[in-house]
């Protein structure tokens, strides 16, 4: 097809009148034949239509074709003999595709700006050697040629070029240089790169040496995005809305309870904390207006650990004493040096730091005389001493996974604790 049998955009399509003018039927035979200049047979239907130009009537006509090694495709022109308003445009005649299809095309030869062409309306060209590019719905579609496509790009961009000598000169002379650019490559000077990309998968590039492979052109098919399921109107599925989870993170929860020491009515605040590199924690502390009773326990927000943990940290400087500390309600603490032990539960579980917890012996260490060992030993794993180094070890501390004793886990419950096949040790219930 000749470059100049591009299709020139217009306004909407023209509507169909009631006429009593004939209409032309198809040929006969099959209803999509291979599009030939050489069929004498294959005659366009004709339809008498309202121009949406003038109101008047005007003649609709409808050629249902086949393009070889590609689809069925109906093309559309419109013309009326009162106003001269003409308008052609091409649709696919099978429905959107599965996939999307970008053509990349190696222009390098003359030949090769005869190769016909379908772009839809969806399409998106590019030539990137321009850095130019037409957006998709920004032309009707078109049965065309790579030369008509640049002919047709070339008559979009001089439409306007009056107005803007007029009112902006300089944005005008460039444009006026892009069109010599856009000219100049339908003399295939150089190489240039046609990238037709349609996520309908209805355009079309056409490869002369079919069936035989085309070492010019790339098809490439793809998988459309979300938003190209939209741009073409389809009903994509909407994701499956999740209930949205509270945020338990940033909030202070409040719940009513009675007061350990006098029983009066308090309340006691909990929140959840993320402990760098550790885990989440729940903080819940109580405080009492009748007796000014005040408590803060802490409770892991994670399960026993499959390995108990030993934190050992040597004291050397009193900014350790700011060191911040989880202690577990499994957790025992010793400090070797002054042959001292604190046993587990005793003071249950705590989120401090290192010189919170150790007020009572602070008189002996505070001010960095006694360089001592302080020592974490939680079964359940679930306790936590800061590394100031973190990510990084450090020199001071050390941290030992272990495996429990029995006695350890006597002690934690689970020896007796069943948490595999338990089902079938269920007995049946009548």
């Amino acid at each position: 097809m000749a470059a100049d049998g591009a299709v020139e955009p217009g306004p909407p399509a023209a509507v169909a009148a009631p006429s009593s003018a004939p209409a032309r039927a198809p040929a006969s035979g099959r209803l999509f034949r291979p599009i030939s200049a050489e069929d004498e047979e294959q005659q366009p239907t004709e339809i008498e239509s309202l121009c949406m130009n003038c109101f008047r009537n005007g003649m609709t006509r409808l050629l249902l074709t086949k393009i070889p090694f590609f689809r069925e495709i109906i093309v559309s022109s419109f013309s009326c003999e009162h106003c001269g308003w003409d308008n052609t445009e091409i649709q696919s005649a099978g429905r959107i595709q599965d996939q999307g299809v970008r053509y990349t095309l190696t222009v390098r030869t003359p030949e090769d700006m005869n190769r016909e062409v379908v772009k839809t309306d969806s399409a998106t060209t590019r030539i990137p050697e321009l850095d130019f590019e037409i957006p998709a719905f920004s032309q009707k579609g078109a049965l065309t040629t790579v030369e008509g496509l640049i002919s047709r790009a070339v008559s979009g961009l001089e439409q306007d070029q009056p107005t803007r000598r007029a009112n902006e000169d300089a944005i005008a002379e460039r444009i006026d240089e892009f069109i010599v650019k856009l000219k100049e490559l339908k003399q295939v000077a150089s190489p240039f790169t046609l990238i037709i990309d349609d996520p309908s998968g209805n355009s079309f590039v056409e490869n002369p040496h079919a069936p035989r492979k085309d070492d010019a052109l790339v098809i490439t098919h793809y998988n459309r995005t979300l938003q190209q399921e939209e741009m073409l109107g389809l009903q994509a599925e909407a994701p499956e809305e999740k209930p949205e989870e509270e945020d338990l993170r940033n909030e202070v929860l409040q719940f009513n309870t009675n007061c350990p020491e006098c029983n009066a009515p308090a309340q006691t605040n909990m929140k959840l904390v993320q402990i760098p590199h550790f885990k989440e924690v729940i903080i819940m502390a109580t405080n009492c207006e009748n007796c000014g009773h005040r408590t803060n326990e802490v409770k892991s927000g994670g399960a026993v650990e499959p390995l108990g943990t030993r934190i050992t940290l040597h004291i050397t400087d009193p900014s350790d004493m700011t060191r911040d500390l989880l202690k577990s309600e499994t957790c025992s603490v010793e400090i070797p040096e002054l042959e001292f032990e604190l046993g587990m539960a005793v003071l249950g579980g705590k989120f401090t730091t290192l010189e919170g917890l150790l007020k009572d012996i602070r008189e002996l260490i505070l001010e960095g005389s006694l360089k001592v060992h302080f020592i974490m030993n939680d079964p359940a794993g679930n306790s936590y001493l800061q590394n100031v180094y973190a990510p990084e070890d450090d020199p001071e501390m050390k941290v030992e996974r272990y495996k429990r004793t029995f006695d350890q886990n006597e002690e934690l419950g689970l020896n007796d604790m069943k948490t595999e096949g338990y089902e079938t040790g269920l007995a049946p219930q009548r």
